[in-house]
């Protein structure tokens, strides 16, 4: 299974951008779907998670900016990010994962400019 994660790219603060990962089987819908990210300064981390009956949570630094969404359909989950900040660059990561499996995008660059 490959994760094709898009949308990265350099925004000024304030911002918006749409990170798109789409899945090359039918797993979004049975799928712990998250994205994470990372700097060279810090490790990986949780951003936003969509579980299979649809709730999400968030990282409380991204709560009321960033929305967590999937289209089942075209085996794609999304990452809605508003109000950006020079804080939120990072490469971004797609994972799918449930107990037999663990699945990584290849990353995509959000980089804020303030």
């Amino acid at each position: 299974v490959q994760l094709q994660a898009s949308g990265g790219g350099l925004v000024q603060a304030g911002g918006s951008l749409r990170l798109s990962c789409a899945a090359s089987k039918n797993i979004v819908s049975g799928s712990y779907m998250g994205w994470y990210r990372q700097t060279p300064e810090n490790e990986r981390e949780l951003v936003a998670r969509i579980i299979p009956n649809g709730s999400t949570d968030y990282q409380d630094s991204v709560k009321g900016r960033f929305t967590i969404s999937r289209d089942i359909r075209k085996n794609t989950v999304y990452l809605q990010m508003n109000s950006l900040k020079p804080e939120d660059t990072a490469v971004y990561y797609c994972n799918a994962r449930r107990v037999d499996y663990n699945y990584w995008g290849q990353g995509t660059l959000v980089t804020v400019s303030s």
